[in-house]
């Protein structure tokens, strides 16, 4: 079938560019590809933001990223944009012209564009939030990310939509709760690279001292600071952050800068600052062998979506301690494939992080399940064969046969071609 994916303000191509990526890149990148495999012609729809981006990237063959012109071509924050209506223009004058069969909208901004331009051409649309405002909101006193409208439009848009593709069943009950209907929302989670996260091979280098790892980006709500703490309980240890800005203070995200200031100030107040080490931003094709290297991984954010860097981690073979929130509450099986702690309780997370780096054979034992849970569940082909699933059964609920897998080539080719006939 033929699929378009909307990402307005991520691209993919910052994945496979080598780029500091979020979950969301890692994604849409990844599903896109896996989907192409399957013999599904897929084209991701973002906002250009440079000049000098092609009209059109191939990621792999049968998966396309086209630049849509909306607004000038700059940069944006992520959480709103003044162009989106622009953008949707764009994409109703296309699928009017060439429509896919279906539309597959990432993130709320993205998803309120893809309902208006999908409208005119009467396409189905699948959407994926990555993250709901309702689920950051249930920290007490955790601030409000975004602009003021963003929790009625995801509503609008989840209830619109002819199915929400939730990555985790705790958003599948918050949208419930919010009025959408129970046939109207599956859970299909992130996956990974089998075959980059796998406990063979490349460890990165470590001296004698147990390694407590966390990699991520570095925001507030990620609880970093809750592991900088949870050191003091750890004497013996040493704690590596991967994330944030690089060596150069270069980051996609500005705020980086501030959050690693603020957690070695942090880390100088704990007297821990000795055995805290920032390595700064760490290329993808690395991510692997830190994770390999590592005694534990430790994720304990207040609010997480999904978790990728828990379940790579976990494909690795590392030993995992996760926040029993989001996603982790359906990717780590408590003491079995490693542990499940309440957010924000530094002096729990110590208890546990001495436990386990005086028993290596639970730790071993963790990360073999671990290794295991991720290769049966979630690798990308099993992802992309589920969502499938999901594009199949809002075809049959309106009625509609996809129509077969076109000759692989450019997007753009076909799209002129059509015009031409």
């Amino acid at each position: 079938m033929r699929i378009d994916m909307v990402s307005e303000h991520v691209s993919p191509l910052a994945v496979v560019q080598g780029a500091d990526a979020s979950g969301r890149n890692v994604h849409v990148a990844e599903l896109s590809q896996a989907l192409a495999a399957r013999g599904h012609s897929v084209v991701v729809h973002t906002r250009r933001t440079s000049p000098d981006l092609p009209e059109e990237v191939e990621l792999r063959p049968g998966a396309y990223v086209r630049h849509v012109d909306a607004g000038p071509p700059e940069p944006l924050g992520e959480e709103s944009s003044p162009h989106t209506d622009a953008f949707a223009e764009n994409l109703a004058r296309r699928w009017v012209q060439d429509p896919p069969d279906l539309v597959h909208a990432h993130h709320w901004t993205s998803g309120r564009a893809a309902l208006g331009a999908a409208a005119a051409a009467g396409l189905p649309v699948v959407q994926t939030f990555h993250a709901l405002l309702a689920l950051k909101r249930l920290r007490d006193g955790a601030p409000d990310p975004g602009p003021p409208e963003r929790g009625r439009v995801e509503t609008m848009v989840a209830r619109r939509a002819d199915l929400v593709v939730a990555t985790s069943t705790q958003e599948q009950r918050v949208l419930r709760e919010r009025g959408v209907a129970p046939d109207r929302v599956a859970v299909v989670p992130s996956g990974v690279d089998l075959e980059r996260f796998h406990s063979e091979g490349p460890t990165a280098p470590k001296g004698d001292a147990p390694r407590v790892l966390f990699l991520g980006r570095l925001v507030r709500r990620k609880g970093v600071d809750t592991v900088v703490r949870a050191m003091a309980g750890v004497p013996e240890a040493e704690l590596v952050v991967a994330g944030g800005p690089g060596p150069d203070g270069s980051d996609a995200d500005a705020s980086a800068d501030g959050e690693a200031a603020r957690l070695r100030g942090i880390a100088e107040e704990a007297g821990v600052e000795d055995r805290v080490r920032f390595l700064g931003a760490v290329p993808r094709e690395e991510v692997p062998a830190h994770f390999r290297a590592a005694d534990l991984v430790v994720n304990v954010p207040w609010y997480e979506p999904f978790g990728i860097t828990t379940v790579e981690a976990m494909g690795c073979g590392a030993p995992v301690i996760a926040s029993a929130v989001g996603g982790h509450l359906d990717t780590v099986v408590n003491d079995v494939t490693g542990r499940l702690l309440p957010p924000a309780r530094s002096r729990a997370l110590a208890f546990r992080m001495r436990k386990l780096l005086a028993d290596p054979v639970t730790r071993e034992g963790y990360g073999f399940a671990a290794a295991d849970r991720v290769a049966a569940r979630f690798g990308w082909e099993t992802i992309a064969a589920r969502t499938e699933r999901c594009y199949q059964r809002v075809l049959r609920a309106r009625g509609r046969e996809p129509e077969p897998v076109p000759e692989r080539r450019g997007a753009l080719a076909a799209a002129r071609a059509h015009e031409e006939a």
